[in-house]
């Protein structure tokens, strides 16, 4: 039987960003750590079991619809489209944007082999078609395939009357959005410019 500080660094070591080092010194504080802390940390991972996507805007969620989708404060008439769940933590941190989401689940990228048919672009389309939103806004990482995937969606929403703008180029070229100060982003939302 594996030693349980072992067992601990090694699944510790598994994250993204986190090797052996780091692993073994978070390890060594989580056993030095209050147990009320731990057992919440643990309740907190096995409740990660409830998480699912949601039906609406495919973001991750314990309940379907979503708190964003079934408020109703939020401006329901205004779509985000972002590229992952994470990129929704970064906007709302921002305590500006009202408007509702939109999660593809990744850029295209056709040397990794991701087409369309392999993002929520056609939830999208049938959301569209169904709410008939005032503005899509399309929040993506300002990379190759951020561009690529924007300037598709605005191809294949050009028919609809609503205007379609992009998050302003305030963010870094190559960078990742998540990565973006909240000023940055910000004033990205600010100065978005329309292009379609």
């Amino acid at each position: 039987m594996a030693n349980p500080i072992n067992e601990l660094i090694e699944h510790l070591s598994r994250l993204p960003g986190i090797g052996e080092r780091t692993a073994t010194r978070l390890a060594f504080h989580l056993m030095r750590s209050n147990p009320v802390f731990r057992e919440g940390l643990s309740s907190a991972i096995a409740r990660l079991s409830e998480v699912h996507l949601c039906t609406v805007c495919s973001t991750v969620t314990d309940r379907d619809p979503c708190a964003i989708c079934t408020s109703h404060v939020r401006k329901h008439e205004v779509i985000c489209v972002v590229e992952k769940p994470s990129d929704i933590y970064s906007i709302e941190r921002l305590h500006s944007y009202q408007g509702v989401y939109h999660v593809l689940h990744g850029l295209l990228s056709p040397l990794e082999g991701i087409a369309p048919g392999d993002l929520r672009i056609a939830q999208l389309q049938k959301r569209i078609q169904e709410e008939a939103p005032k503005e899509v806004i399309l929040a993506l990482s300002p990379t190759l395939e951020g561009d690529a995937t924007s300037a598709f969606l605005v191809k294949q929403l050009s028919a609809y009357s609503f205007p379609i703008s992009r998050l302003a180029s305030g963010l870094a070229i190559g960078s990742n959005l998540e990565f973006a100060d909240q000023i940055t982003l910000g004033k990205a939302f600010e100065a978005r410019t329309r292009v379609g």
